[in-house]
């Protein structure tokens, strides 16, 4: 099952650490850079549009959007507004689409460079290798703006966001340094609300729930914890059943709320727990289900030996995908935590972020037949796209009308070698 060939779908001039879909565009947003050493890599944020011609996907480059001296290392999607972590801050930026005039050409605007031209890179989708470049003499134009910035890490030292969030109503924006503090603005006014010690290390994730009374943070500190508000409702542990693993053994290493496929009530928490000191023998990677409103542990399963570096939910929180230190990439039921998809080492090196191709009415044919499609990103600058056939079910009609042809089959069988028998 994971010695499949995935095609890069694009590729960057630097290496890619985050990537997000904007569920009313389409519009595939992926960043990152050399960040502020002289060696030439640039920093900055690409625009894709996704395309899918027959079976075979491509991605058409937009617009680069330059961050300068900073490579932004995470970032959320509010509604138009990208919130970046760039070093330690964080930068909110409006974009917008706009036709180009007639008579216009796509690259008129910013000159004949990757700023203003519409550039496809990659793809034969699933169905075979190689590169595609070639320029688009018409296309959207993308403008970028600057809206605000705010502090979010204020290490001495190195100062870096480790991780954001928007609320799910848009009211509000969450972020972790490396600093250990969680840090809460009012949104869009950006006004302070929160901002302590959330662990004693830096924070490696968070996310909040969707009626934003509960905050999820993990840390380096080997703690998982449950915030209402400044106040520590409680801290999860999910060894509690398994003797043989010690406390200081795994630590957790992303965190993710996510709604109930056919459950309107119901919600869920998924976290990863790995290896805090490598063996010569691997220990293997865990993934928790939690339910999101008690943090009572319902299931717990092992994924592999890979070392888990990212962790994405489906927006119907039907699936889970993991992305590993190693390049390989995989993809989860979240109900049973069953590994449904796994490319070994389908990156080179480390998988930085994952997304999941959103269920929006726009996007949803670029799925084609395919019952789940997610993006990778990798520090080897590719963006790839995994896809699942979706599963052949046969009618409730079929099904009944094959029994009932079985039965009247039966009966005549009977009939003839025992007759009299009706």
């Amino acid at each position: 099952m994971g010695r499949r060939k995935v095609p890069d779908l694009y590729r960057a001039p630097f290496p890619l650490y985050t990537v997000k879909i904007d569920p009313k565009t389409g519009l595939i947003l992926t960043a990152g850079g050399g960040g502020a050493s002289k060696t030439g890599i640039k920093n900055g944020v690409h625009f894709l549009s996704l395309e899918l011609v027959g079976s075979q996907h491509s991605a058409t480059l937009l617009h680069s959007h330059d961050t300068g001296t900073c490579a932004t290392m995470n970032m959320a999607l509010g509604g138009d507004v990208i919130a970046a972590g760039q070093d330690g801050n964080c930068n909110l930026m409006r974009f917008k689409q706009r036709a180009p005039k007639e008579g216009q050409s796509g690259s008129a605007k910013d000159g004949a460079g990757e700023q203003g031209g519409a550039r496809r890179r990659g793809g034969k989708g699933q169905n075979g290798g190689g590169d595609v470049a070639h320029m688009k003499d018409a296309s959207l134009q993308i403008l970028v703006e600057d809206v605000g910035v705010v502090k979010s890490d204020l290490s001495p030292q190195d100062p870096v966001q480790k991780c954001v969030r928007f609320s799910s109503d848009l009211k509000l924006l969450l972020t972790g340094g490396a600093d250990g503090y969680l840090r809460v603005w009012e949104y869009p006014s950006l006004k302070e609300k929160l901002n302590f010690k959330a662990h004693k290390d830096e924070i490696e994730d968070l996310d909040i729930s969707p009626d934003n009374k509960h905050i999820v943070t993990v840390g380096r500190d080997f703690a998982c914890n449950v915030w209402s508000g400044d106040q520590l409702a409680l801290g999860l542990c999910w060894h509690d059943n398994m003797p043989h693993i010690t406390e200081k053994m795994y630590r957790y290493q992303s965190c993710r709320f996510a709604k109930v496929e056919d459950q309107k009530d119901a919600l869920r928490l998924y976290t990863v727990q790995i290896p805090h000191k490598r063996e010569r023998k691997p220990l293997p990677c865990y993934l928790t289900k939690w339910d999101g409103k008690s943090f009572l542990p319902l299931l717990t399963k092992t994924c592999g030996n890979e070392v888990i570096s990212c962790l994405g939910v489906s927006d119907s929180g039907t699936f889970l995908g993991l992305g590993t230190i190693t390049g390989s990439v995989a993809i989860y039921i979240a109900f049973s935590l069953q590994k449904l998809y796994y490319v070994h080492e389908s990156h080179g090196i480390v998988v930085t972020d994952l997304a999941f191709l959103p269920n929006a009415p726009k996007i949803k044919p670029l799925k084609g037949s395919n019952e789940v499609a997610m993006f990778s990103v990798a520090v080897d600058s590719r963006c790839q796209l995994h896809t699942v056939p979706s599963r052949r079910s046969v009618p409730v009609w079929l099904v009944l009308l094959l029994c009932g042809l079985l039965l009247v089959g039966v009966i005549l069988l009977l009939q003839h070698h025992f007759p009299g028998f009706i």
